[in-house]
């Protein structure tokens, strides 16, 4: 059903951001179907397995709504009666499993690495994940006027998603794209982790007297995916925080200290001088980079808070009947009842954990602890929501920091926490005690970043939903019911990735390839902070290193925007580029590369009138899904892997002996990926024809 002609009455234009709903207020149409809502369920538990394999092998998570609205639309076609409101509906619940993803896996993790949790337990598990996630979907009720429409703010994949929802004609074709770029990039993933006969990196390390120099790649589809979409301006960011650890921070360090002991190789050197000590100088830059952006959205947050309130006393009944379908939310007196209602499960769930950790404190004091940690959830909860909900408005979700964000949180938290248990407990001498009062921080943290992760989510569909005319009071429901569908899907598969591959330094058994290892980089550098203030053995001297570099990123920002200059540097891009391996940024920064390289020879084609505005659009459209489709078949065939590898405790299983050497392998890895590079530019440059 086509929807090109429909005009909005002036009565229906959305009443304060002037944006005309592509379905008119008035147009009453299905939008919560049975079909809608099983199709939105199964995809939300899929996209939740996917993200979490990708957040975890990259430490970079993707807004699925762009791949969602494609599926939805191509599987709804073959329904007689189907409309654009279903199809918004089916992306809005399959979304909320991959925004709950990058909650968990960038915090939960954290506890296996800290040897606290030896798996993952489901109960416990779902329990944080279902509750921080209700959590920021009720925050971000009042957030939807503040951001979307009194100061309406871009949200770019929002926007997007509704360009592809409104182009539902091609979604077939869009499919189709997807569908090539998934099953290439699956059968690389499968000839590189399964059969092992194609090359996963590609480095060279060689030395000058004691210092260590070399880079390298990853050669990972799901990588290059990832860059494609969050741009070159991340890309460049990604690779300068590289250069600065790998060649500049390695040489010296090893110029000075030698190469470490146990080092087998100058490459096993400059892997452990990485891991051991200047990877904290990417910790540094992330808190730094974290509270910058709480400075520097204070006038926001300030702002939202002013129209929450202004929202519950427009909410009253004799003002409801003027309120339109396109405008109504959930009821502020349920989302308020909602919120407080909330605090009794949060309660319950700090006491069952943190009190699972048996702290030698007195009871007195415990109650302090569990009642300082609920009011610290709700409270930091509602501003990273705030935070993250404006920063998905400006850069999008895929490239919103919220690790950093949460960093921020889980140091702060720490922090409070050392200074309440300190006055009954000696850390230093307490091991345990130090190691559940971190854990009790994560658990903690974890809530607050699963809140901030469904905050920028539902204001990302709010802001679809506004364009094409949604009601988002059944968008903001039906949101929950993607919460519990992803929720219960995560903790088994993060069990299965943890039993295949291992997660950062801890391996389930001693035979397990690194190689093949997930890095969980913030998790890893959540568990390092919170370790690090308990045990005081932070490494602060590289820390402060990495604070230092954030600062001159910011004072470069000050200089550039006084110098009306359109380049800017995100320092949680920069603090991420300090902290990730060379195998990531790198990688990401070849498909900024490709993006990049797209953008400029379409803005020629489109000078030089060879392509019209529509197929510059559809060259655009192509290359996003086609990055998507990578994303999703890399990670998902990792996912089926990881079956096999954890049954057979092995990475082996399906390896091939073709006689191969390591350096044949990596450059027929080296290869197969110019060619995939190669496609990828071809597609994201050429317009589909039509008949």
């Amino acid at each position: 059903m086509s929807y090109e002609n429909a005009q909005e009455e002036p009565s229906s234009r959305s009443q304060e951001s002037g944006v005309v709903p592509y379905i008119p207020a008035s147009k009453i149409l299905p939008e919560v179907t049975i079909k809608s809502v099983i199709l939105g369920i199964l995809l939300s538990m899929i996209l939740a397995a996917s993200n979490a394999y990708l957040g975890l092998k990259v430490g970079q998570t993707v807004t699925a709504c762009i791949p969602a609205a494609v599926i939805s639309m191509a599987v709804l076609r073959f329904f007689k009666k189907s409309n654009i409101l279903e199809n918004n509906m089916v992306q809005t619940i399959a979304s909320a499993g991959e925004a709950l993803a990058g909650g968990v896996i960038f915090t939960l993790p954290a506890l296996v690495l800290m040897g606290y949790w030896t798996y993952f337990p489901f109960l416990e598990t779902v329990s944080i994940a279902i509750v921080g996630g209700l959590m920021g979907i009720l925050m971000s009720v009042p957030l939807r006027r503040a951001l979307i429409v009194e100061q309406p703010l871009p949200f770019p994949e929002g926007v997007a998603t509704a360009e592809v929802l409104k182009a539902g004609e091609g979604s077939s074709r869009g499919a189709q794209d997807m569908m090539w770029a998934g099953l290439g990039a699956a059968g690389i993933k499968l000839f590189q982790s399964g059969f092992q006969v194609v090359g996963e990196s590609a480095q060279y390390f060689t030395h000058i007297g004691n210092s260590i120099f070399g880079f390298g790649t990853g050669l990972a589809p799901v990588l290059m995916g990832a860059g494609y979409i969050v741009g070159i301006r991340i890309g460049i960011c990604l690779l300068g925080g590289a250069v600065i650890i790998w060649g500049i921070g390695v040489p010296i360090y090893s110029g000075i200290f030698g190469l470490p002991e146990g080092a087998s190789s100058m490459y096993d050197g400059a892997m452990m001088i990485w891991s051991q000590k200047l990877r904290y100088i990417g910790v540094g830059g992330m808190v730094v980079g974290g509270l910058s952006a709480i400075v520097s959205l204070m006038k926001p947050i300030a702002s939202a808070v002013r129209s929450s309130l202004s929202a519950i006393s427009h909410s009253s009944l004799e003002e409801a009947p003027k309120i339109l379908r396109t405008e109504k939310d959930i009821p502020m007196s349920y989302v308020l009842l909602s919120s407080l209602g909330l605090i009794i499960p949060v309660f319950i769930l700090f006491t069952y954990l943190i009190g699972a950790n048996n702290l030698p404190i007195s009871s007195r004091l415990f109650w302090v602890v569990i009642t300082f940690s609920t009011v610290f959830a709700f409270f930091i909860g509602f501003v990273c929501s705030a935070i993250g909900g404006y920063m998905a408005g400006i850069v999008g979700s895929s490239s919103n920091p919220l690790s950093g964000i949460t960093l921020g949180a889980i140091l702060a938290v720490s922090l409070s926490l050392l200074a309440i248990l300190g006055s009954q407990l000696d850390f230093s001498a307490h091991y345990d005690a130090a190691l559940s009062a971190a854990a009790a921080s994560i658990i903690i943290g974890a809530v607050v970043c699963c809140a901030a992760t469904m905050s920028c989510d539902n204001l990302q569909d709010l802001k679809t939903g506004q364009i094409v005319g949604a009601t988002p009071w059944k968008q903001q429901v039906l949101l929950m019911v993607g919460v519990a569908a992803g929720a219960l899907v995560i903790t088994p598969v993060l069990q299965l990735l943890y039993e295949a591959y291992g997660i950062g330094t801890s391996l389930p058994r001693p035979d397990m390839d690194p190689a093949q290892v997930l890095a969980a980089p913030q998790a890893t550098v959540m568990a390092a902070v919170a370790k690090g203030v308990f045990f005081r053995n932070l490494e602060w001297s590289y820390v402060i290193i990495g604070a230092l570099i954030s600062l001159m990123v910011i004072l470069l920002n000050k200089i550039l925007q006084c110098m009306k200059s359109d380049w800017t540097f995100p320092v949680l891009a920069v603090a991420s580029g300090l902290y990730l391996p060379y195998g990531v940024t790198v990688t990401a920064f070849i498909g900024s590369l490709i993006s990049y390289f797209s953008g400029r020879a379409l803005s020629r084609y489109r000078s030089s009138k060879k392509f019209s505005d529509s197929d510059v659009a559809g060259c655009e459209r192509r290359g996003l899904l086609f990055a998507s489709g990578a994303i999703a078949g890399e990670a998902l065939v990792g996912i089926f892997l990881a079956i096999p590898f954890a049954l057979h405790q092995s990475t082996s299983v399906f390896k091939l002996d073709l006689g191969l050497g390591e350096n044949s392998i990596m450059l027929m890895g080296v290869g197969v990926i110019g060619v995939f590079c190669y496609v990828f530019y071809k597609v994201g440059t050429t317009p589909l024809k039509t008949k």
